[in-house]
Parts: structure tokens; C-alpha cells; sequence
């Protein structure tokens, strides 16, 4: 089992409060760092100070921690053309010693989009499949030989397929709650399938349905690791529990039940031995209050310690 923190820097985050994060997570034996990559905030805050662009991040994190993973969950086919999206990616696994992951989607936000002057097709899964196609491509293709490609959407002529990444093969992470095409993409191109925001039973269902797809297509699934990212809010006290919740706008009420990761050392311990038993090899702990570094402290010095291996 791994364990990694995941954060929503559009809610409100510099990346001083990322970089904290990070380097508290990697102190503290956590095994990666993941943000989402978006530019707009989502709810009823300000979103102060503004945006951070993902990969940027990613890159300046690359050079200020050692240890841990560093990725996104996910990056959205709309925001790059995947020649430079492979060119960025690389770069970053170089920069980090070969320690980046690469999770890919469609994107969904569409007033995020409208706010940016982000083109925002109505579908996009073509997008997801060509762009999956492209940057692994691209990755693979032997030194001194080049890569073309043409799609539906993307056609590459002789490109170099230059810097090639540090890892052998960049981790790629594909997810969601499609019934058909999303677990079929990740069978043919993940390292990696993440559900994410379900209850225990629908996680169960969505890992049934991408070995399933594994076994469609010839793959043995025990080669893909499956992952859960999970809402979370944790505390030795209710009392905390409450300040919390408070802090980022909800009550404990209202995030208790099958779906969030909510409570002391006990209650967590339970429900990732829930989500082990059902498969779950990698737990993601979204912390929405990127200023709360005390919650990542408790976690890595109470909690993690008496979670699964």
C-alpha cells in the first residue's frame, strides 16, 4: 500500500503553501504529493491568491524535495497538445530525479474553460485516447529514431520523441467512473487506474470493471495498480474535527459516511483496510486546507504509522 496527500491549490494556495506540503509529506514518510490541475476555483471562496499552473509547480517541487512522487490528479487533454505536454512531463522526471507520475483526463469544468479561453469540445474522450497514445509514444520510441502519428485530432510528423524521461516508464494514471471507455484506456495505457469521490461499494464495482477490461485486452491486471482519492478530514479530537470542517465550509455531519476518510487514527485505520480489502493498492488523502499543515502532521506522525503496507 502507498499513501500520498492530494491537494486543490485552485481553492486558494501559493506555492509556498504546495512546497510545505510537500516537504512536511516527505518528512514525514508519505509516498507522494499530488495536486490537481486547474485554473479556476470551484465554490463560494475568492480563490486568493489565484492560480497556480500544475506542471510549473511540479517543476519547482522536482528541485526542493528529494524523496517523494510528485504528479497530477489529473491534468486535462484540453490544456496541452501532448507534444508538449511529453516534453514538459519528461523534463520534470529529469528535474526530479525520475520521481513525476502522469495522471490524464478529459477535463470537466467547462466554466473554467470559458473563463481562460480554453477551447472545450463536447467530446473528448478521442482527445484522451489520442493523447495517451501520443505522449507514451513519444516516451518509447528508441533514441535516434523519430515518431509520427495521425488521428482524429493530433497528427505529428517526424517529431525528435526528445527529452526522453529518466524513469524507463513514466507512471501514467488513468481515472473515473465511466463504465466502458475509461477503464478500456486504462487497460491499454495506465500504469495506473484511480477512482475517485465514491462509496465502498461503487469503488468495488469500478475495480471489478478495469480487470475485467485488462483481461479483454490480454493484460494480466495484476500489472495495473489500483488507487482511491478520498476527501478527508482528520483530528484526534471532535473538537478539531469540527474546526476543521469548519474551516473549509462543511460540518463533520455532513462529511461522515461510506464515501470520505473522516475521524482519529482508528476510524481512518478502519476505512483504508475497507479499501485494501477491496483492492486498493494506492490511497490519495485529499486535504482541501492547504494552510492547515497540522492535519499533514497528524496523519504522517499518528496515522500512518497503523496503516497497511
Amino acid at each position: 500500500m502507498e499513501y500520498c496527500l492530494f491537494t486543490e491549490p485552485q481553492g486558494g494556495a501559493t506555492y509556498d503553501d504546495q512546497l510545505a506540503f510537500a516537504q512536511t509529506g516527505e518528512l514525514l514518510g508519505f509516498d507522494g504529493f499530488f495536486r490537481s490541475d486547474h485554473y479556476l476555483h470551484m465554490g463560494d471562496d475568492d480563490g486568493l491568491p489565484g492560480p497556480t499552473d500544475a506542471w510549473t509547480t511540479l517543476a519547482g517541487l522536482a528541485r526542493e524535495t528529494s524523496r517523494i512522487r510528485l504528479g497530477t490528479l489529473v491534468s486535462s487533454v484540453t490544456y496541452r497538445v501532448p507534444g508538449i505536454l511529453a516534453i514538459q512531463v519528461a523534463q520534470v522526471d529529469a528535474m526530479s530525479g525520475g520521481r513525476v507520475e502522469l495522471g490524464l483526463g478529459t477535463g470537466w469544468f467547462e466554466r473554467e474553460h470559458r473563463a481562460y479561453g480554453i477551447p472545450f469540445p463536447a467530446k473528448r474522450f478521442g482527445l484522451l485516447e489520442e493523447q495517451l497514445e501520443l505522449v507514451t509514444g513519444l516516451w518509447s520510441a528508441p533514441v535516434g529514431t523519430t515518431y509520427s502519428f495521425t488521428g482524429d485530432h493530433y497528427r505529428l510528423a517526424e517529431a525528435p520523441a526528445l527529452p526522453k524521461p529518466v524513469q524507463s516508464r513514466v507512471p501514467v494514471i488513468v481515472g473515473g467512473a465511466g463504465p466502458r471507455r475509461t477503464p478500456e484506456l486504462a487497460a491499454r495505457f495506465a500504469t495506473e487506474f484511480n477512482i475517485g469521490f465514491q462509496p465502498e461499494d461503487v469503488i468495488a464495482e469500478k475495480f471489478a470493471g478495469v480487470r475485467a477490461a485488462c483481461e479483454r485486452v490480454g493484460r494480466d491486471p495484476h500489472t495495473l495498480k489500483l488507487s482511491v482519492a478520498l476527501p478527508t478530514l482528520a483530528a484526534a479530537s471532535e473538537a478539531e474535527l469540527d474546526r476543521r470542517a469548519a474551516n473549509i465550509g462543511r460540518t463533520v455531519a455532513e462529511l461522515r459516511g461510506d464515501t470520505n476518510i473522516v475521524g482519529g487514527r482508528d476510524e481512518i485505520v478502519a476505512k483504508v483496510e475497507r479499501l485494501a480489502a477491496l483492492g486498493a493498492q494506492r490511497v490519495y488523502f485529499q486535504l482541501i486546507d492547504l494552510q492547515d499543515l497540522s492535519q499533514v502532521e497528524y496523519l504522517g506522525a499518528e496515522v500512518l504509522p497503523r496503516l497497511p503496507r
